[in-house]
């Protein structure tokens, strides 16, 4: 065995320990009235969208992006960079693994993954944006029309999510820019 040292952080801890963990507080009633009425303005004004345009605008991993820009705007993969590029890169590697590989489970598990490497490489971390490569491979949707509607729909949550951040009520939003 080593003589080095292990860090703290780096030590094993005991499920005791682990269990006596406490979450953080929950949020003002205010706060949460605000995220989740934004949170709900967002998803209907894109499903709006959509019907306004004869498209799906509003994917399942959008309303998990919603959920960390509302609920958690101060988080890093809340920022608009990683809510709009993360799901762009993830969108691309989703085109990129179902013209190499085709659409499977096989290749859509792939993509996720992949997708996970490709938005770190990118600095846009986004964990909903995983969720989108594989749609992307299991759905095959038409690539311009679906990154166009998904650029569009990125930008209308992190539009709504500035306004919220701007209500006094929850923080502001975003954190950063780039």
């Amino acid at each position: 065995m080593s003589d080095t040292p292990v860090s703290e952080a780096a030590a094993p801890r005991s499920l005791a320990t682990l269990l006596a963990g406490k979450a953080p507080p929950r949020a003002a009633g205010a706060a949460i009235s605000v995220a989740t009425l934004a949170g709900v303005a967002a998803l209907l004004l894109l499903v709006a969208i959509g019907y306004a345009l004869d498209q799906a605008v509003l994917i399942p991993p959008l309303a998990a992006s919603a959920a960390l820009v509302f609920a958690a705007p101060a988080l890093p993969l809340a920022q608009p960079r990683s809510v709009v590029g993360g799901q762009l890169v993830s969108a691309v590697v989703g085109f990129l693994v179902l013209a190499v590989a085709g659409r499977s489970l096989w290749s859509a598990a792939v993509a996720g993954g992949l997708a996970i490497g490709a938005m770190a490489l990118a600095r846009t971390p986004h964990s909903p944006a995983a969720a989108t490569s594989v749609i992307v491979v299991l759905s095959q949707p038409a690539t311009v029309t679906f990154l166009i509607l998904l650029l569009l729909a990125t930008l209308v949550l992190v539009g709504v999510g500035i306004l919220a951040g701007r209500s006094g009520k929850t923080p502001r939003y975003p954190t950063y820019w780039w």
